[in-house]
């Protein structure tokens, strides 16, 4: 059962004007979606923005009649969430939330490839409508560069002898399966030896990472959008892992404001427009009790900042 992250953290650092208007760049399943939309008022509105044409359709079909009006649904990357807003004839909104975590409905099915715990094709695109596969990168990318994106992209210190075994392993037969994959990297890791992670858990997020070309679009999304929220409305994500906790966190703190002391006297602020103040200087992070209940919360972070005056 999916179980959304943090879920009374994320209302409460999002929503400041029930009757206003909010964007969910990361639908999946609805979870924080529906929470959001309860509550809003009537003249309240919820954009809901998701790659995968899944999950769309799914929430499509779930959603309460008398939401619907209140309720638009866009098959895109969030990245793209101010041309779509263009399109909408919507030219400020209220608050932009985004959860970062892969859906586990994208997990469970196994066609998906996003997980080496359910054998399949080795795809891993959020939309799956166009772009190369992670199959395709697997099969295809030189050693170097499927050392270097594992590296970067999943933090992995074997990345090299991830790389070397996998360019030795493709060249006997090709690389179809998950599982196959999930081997080859075991085997090029040396086994488990006692770990609870899997060996190639990173490899994995890596592939994904680069595939769906993740970073980029968290980087275009806020530069995009940080001058759409308007003065008092916040911006709130839920990051997983370091890479993207890290970018979030340095987007925030260059709008920010910082006071320099000047050599004639005085103070002069300094900080990329728009100015913003954070809501909690440290992450938010998930009670002990939501880490047992749901463990998909557990490596997750909330990070919110509110839109100051210039």
């Amino acid at each position: 059962m999916h179980i959304p992250v943090m879920l009374n953290e994320c209302l409460e650092s999002l929503i400041t004007d029930p009757s206003g208007i909010y964007v969910d760049g990361t639908l999946g399943n609805a979870g924080h979606s529906n929470a959001i939309l309860e509550q809003l008022t009537a003249d309240g509105r919820l954009i809901g923005f998701d790659r995968d044409m899944d999950a769309i359709e799914r929430v499509k079909a779930n959603v309460k009649t008398e939401a619907e009006h209140r309720m638009g649904l866009v098959h895109d990357n969030y990245s793209n969430m101010a041309t779509q807003l263009d399109r909408l004839g919507i030219d400020q909104v209220n608050g932009v939330f985004l959860d970062l975590g892969v859906s586990s409905f994208q997990l469970d099915i196994a066609d998906r490839g996003f997980s080496f715990q359910q054998d399949g094709p080795i795809d891993m695109r959020m939309d799956q409508s166009c772009g190369q596969t992670a199959g395709d990168l697997v099969n295809t990318a030189s050693e170097q560069e499927l050392a270097d994106l594992i590296f970067r992209y999943g933090e992995e210190r074997s990345s090299r002898r991830i790389a070397r075994a996998i360019v030795d392993a493709r060249g006997k037969v090709q690389i179809e399966t998950t599982a196959q994959l999930a081997g080859i990297v075991e085997r090029a890791k040396g086994g488990r030896k006692g770990k609870r992670t899997h060996p190639a858990t990173k490899t994995f997020q890596a592939l994904r990472m680069a595939v769906n070309d993740e970073l980029a679009s968290i980087e275009q999304v806020l530069e995009t959008m940080a001058g759409r929220v308007v003065v008092g409305g916040r911006i709130v994500i839920l990051t997983f892992h370091s890479l993207e906790d890290r970018l979030v966190k340095q987007f925030f703190n260059r709008h920010v404001p910082r006071e320099e002391s000047l050599q004639q006297g005085g103070v002069r602020r300094y900080y990329e427009e728009p100015p913003m103040k954070w809501i909690s200087k440290k992450p938010v992070i998930a009670s002990e009790e939501e880490k047992s209940i749901n463990p998909r919360s557990r490596s997750a972070k909330l990070r919110a900042v509110k839109i100051e005056e210039e």
